[in-house]
């Protein structure tokens, strides 16, 4: 069994993560992989913080740690592996013109119209095509109990984001697999995703981990922990004299 922590430095880490990784480093063995590749968010500052937060906290994780923004060329080759395939197409909408339709594949004619006028694209997931590779449902095992991916129900997602050429859906999945990630412990907020990544793993002949999904720490109000809310943090807690006994126990559900 082996399992994984992941944070992205984005922010400093809160009584949420606290909770998470309780979750994750108690479930078995575990290593801690730090998500960061979107460059414009992700700060070295956080990640030391990361470092220092968890150990005061008690948890302990092998050496080396797994950076992902250090990987990016594994993540574009499962893009390239995916694409030559003809399982991916060239998505140049906005956020705001996705709005108002789906996304879909375009004539051969406009896009090279598109690329010749150097407009931004992102790379999508061609469930369509997809489905052509792959049964038309999927399993995989929970803790709790088995599930089936249904394709038919699934979106064409981006694989291949405009800014930085790869997404989260696939630096997680490759990075599960390269480091025989058994066991995926994360938040009730992760379980949409998880079908996308199973669809993923099948098509790159992927091993899927067994998932599960624990409930989220919550506010008073019912909203989750977040670094956008500025939740009470890790650091903060620390700095105001509390041990990491009383931290661990504030983060329990």
């Amino acid at each position: 069994m082996l399992t994984r922590f992941a944070p992205s430095p984005t922010g400093y880490l809160h009584l949420g993560h606290a909770h998470a990784a309780a979750q994750a480093f108690g479930f078995g063995p575990c290593l801690l992989r730090i998500e960061d590749i979107d460059k414009t968010r992700c700060r070295p500052e956080y990640r030391t913080a990361i470092y220092q937060d968890l150990d005061w906290l008690g948890f302990d994780w092998p050496i080396p740690v797994r950076i992902q923004s250090q990987h990016r060329g594994a993540y574009l080759d499962v893009i390239d592996n995916l694409k030559e395939r003809g399982l991916l197409y060239r998505c140049f909408k906005t956020r705001a013109q996705l709005q108002d339709a789906p996304p879909a594949p375009l004539p051969e004619a406009e896009i090279q119209t598109r690329l010749e006028n150097k407009e931004p694209f992102a790379w999508r997931l061609s469930i369509e095509k997809c489905q052509a590779r792959v049964k038309s449902t999927l399993t995989y095992e929970d803790t709790e109990q088995d599930k089936t991916v249904d394709l038919s129900q699934l979106d064409d997602i981006v694989v291949g984001r405009k800014d930085i050429g790869t997404s989260y859906h696939i630096a997680v999945t490759h990075d599960d697999m390269i480091q025989n990630i058994t066991h995926v412990v994360r938040g009730a907020d992760f379980i949409d995703q998880t079908p996308y990544h199973v669809l993923i793993q099948h098509l790159m002949g992927w091993p899927t981990p067994i998932y599960h999904h624990h409930a989220l720490l919550l506010r008073d109000d019912g909203e989750k922990l977040s670094k956008r809310h500025s939740d009470t943090t890790i650091r903060s807690l620390r700095e105001n004299s509390l041990t990491a006994r009383q931290v661990l126990d504030m983060s329990a559900p």
